[in-house]
């Protein structure tokens, strides 16, 4: 149950990306082909996996971790087919487009098999980090590899008795003299930490080097390969790193999440990537794309759960309407869930696409675009994260008591899309983010600005007033402590992302009215739009009171009083 969703992809990077004003070399005949194509490999290698990578699962044995029968293949294929290097640098063997194309391949990917395309997912972060980070030696090892896919990337932050505080990790780097560092310690969480896949895995990997300061100060970040290698540069000696256990998860049971053991014997080398003590500046560089990544995956489980919602809706007759049977997509209330899954699959990919258009603009040298896909990497992360949550369980609800039953499908979508709000610092902490360093760090001005370009495109008078709804919490926060701020973030996130998430539905639907073309496509685009501003758009102002409310009712109570 998979149509690659290329016909709406083109529309967003037309319409929403602009892709033609980022790169001259992305021509419509390229993009066409490189959607078109990816949809035609997802659909024939990856999608027919998905059920078993679910159902079987990545497994662990003292060898190592295995990825159900056909995942090695498909990822020889993915490999082979030149779908890895889309963005990657032109330099290091990738094809240097836009990375807005390359995700919408990722999308396709994603939507074809989630757990599976965490694996290019994170491999995407580690070039980054190595790119902006690496040294000319490491670039020139490495990024060839990863580039292709060939070998595959993680990122090791997580420890048992850390969690989310980074600044209280204890993995340690000792020298060994030539300018390498024994890596000893354990992390956890560590997607794709090992597998079957590909020839070597790249692990970065925090920890702190002797009399480092402590807290987040004192992190320093580490390439530590599976293999180490040769003179040559191909894999050689294991480089003594342990996968201990994987998790058994709620969902995302093809992508493998291990507990690493670094060094058990001694003989783990690791080398510094930046300076010492850069570790978290570096490692950033990775997460925040990795977050843009995670925004993209609520896109793809969203997608994938829409399809299968529409096509159950379509087959299953229940009802009469008219005085005959009916299929239940003819009920008003199956036609209400069927449009909000479709009007917010859409406008999560909006968002997302939008940020990662900002981000090509950004390292182009756009340093108004640069400030603004900051601002909106949490919104992305974790309203992309929200809805695909939403959409989800709209589609188990839709397949009715069908829909509690795993021979549907249906449930591993709600499965699958429960971790993203959690991973790469969950939802909270992105709200967080948006109150603290992206609305203070320049006194709310980028935010400011974004609104008010928002207010002058908008045409509804109920998405002018959260428009400025938005504005008057931002001002407010602005003008309050930490506590009240960190109360009032997650309700005025949501506010703003929808805000956000309206202009640019708004602006399809427009589009959409004038435009030529598949007129089924069309129409929905235009419904879908009309949806989202006259139904969705007005819940956001139920959240300004929340937003706007003081922290004090959080704690008049103790913590002993929740048990009550």
């Amino acid at each position: 149950m998979f149509t690659p969703a290329t016909a709406e992809q083109r529309f967003v990077l037309d319409h929403i990306v602009r892709l033609h004003e980022i790169s001259e070399e992305a021509t419509p005949d390229l993009v066409e082909a490189v959607l078109d194509g990816a949809g035609q490999f997802a659909a024939g290698e990856w999608a027919p996996l998905d059920r078993i990578g679910d159902q079987v699962g990545a497994q662990w044995s003292d060898a190592g971790v295995t990825l159900p029968e056909g995942y090695a293949a498909a990822y020889r294929a993915y490999v082979e087919g030149g779908w890895g290097t889309i963005g990657s640098p032109a330099e290091y063997g990738g094809q240097g487009l836009p990375v807005s194309l390359s995700i919408a391949v990722l999308e396709t990917l994603g939507t074809a098999n989630m757990g599976f395309a965490l694996a290019p997912i994170l491999t995407v972060g580690t070039i980054e980090a190595l790119v902006h980070h690496g040294s000319p030696e490491q670039q020139a090892l490495y990024l060839p590899h990863l580039a292709t896919g060939d070998w595959t990337g993680t990122m090791n932050l997580t420890e048992p008795q850390a969690g989310s505080d980074v600044g209280a990790l204890k993995t340690k780097a000792e020298p060994v003299g030539d300018g390498s560092f024994r890596i000893k310690g354990t992390k956890i969480y560590i997607s794709f930490g090992d597998h079957d896949l590909a020839d070597n895995i790249v692990h970065l990997v925090l920890a702190r080097t002797p009399d480092a300061p402590a807290g987040t100060k004192g992190l320093s970040l580490f390439l530590v390969p599976k293999f180490r290698l040769n003179a040559d540069g191909t894999p050689g000696a294991f480089n003594d790193i342990k996968v201990v256990s994987i998790e058994h998860k709620m969902g995302l049971h093809a992508s493998p999440t291990c507990v690493l053991s670094f060094g058990d014997h001694d003989d783990c080398i690791g080398e510094l990537v930046g300076p010492e003590f850069g570790g978290i500046r570096a490692m950033f560089t990775m997460m925040n794309n990795a977050r843009l990544n995670v925004g993209l995956q609520g896109v793809q489980v969203a997608e994938r759960a829409t399809q299968r919602a529409v096509a159950y809706a379509r087959e299953r007759i229940q009802g009469v309407r008219g005085g005959k049977p009916v299929a239940i997509v003819e009920h008003p209330d199956v036609r209400r869930m069927l449009l909000r899954m479709k009007a917010q699959t859409q406008a999560a990919r909006a968002l997302v696409y939008y940020a990662f258009g900002q981000l090509d603009r950004g390292l182009a040298g756009d340093a108004a675009a640069k400030a603004r896909v900051e601002l909106l990497t949490p919104l992305a992360k974790a309203h992309g994260t929200d809805l695909g949550n939403e959409v989800a369980s709209l589609g188990v609800q839709v397949h009715g008591g069908m829909g509690y039953i795993e021979e549907t499908g249906a449930a591993q979508h709600f499965r699958d899309a429960r971790i993203t709000p959690i991973y790469e610092g969950t939802n909270g902490i992105q709200a967080a983010d948006l109150v603290g360093r992206k609305l203070s760090g320049d006194n709310g001005g980028t935010l400011l600005g974004l609104l008010a370009q928002m207010r002058g495109d908008a045409e509804d008078d109920g998405l002018i007033r959260l428009i400025d709804a938005c504005e008057e919490v931002a001002r407010n926060l602005l003008g309050v402590d930490t506590d009240g701020r960190l109360a009032a973030s997650y309700p005025f996130l949501t506010m703003l992302s929808v805000a956000t998430c309206g202009w640019l539905m708004e602006h399809q639907g427009r589009v959409a009215v004038r435009s030529e073309g598949d007129a089924a496509f069309l129409a929905m685009k235009a419904a879908a739009a009309r949806f989202y501003v006259e139904q969705i758009v007005p819940e956001a102002m139920g959240l300004k009171a929340a937003a706007m409310a003081k922290a004090d009712v959080l704690y008049a109570i103790d913590a002993a009083a929740f048990a009550a």
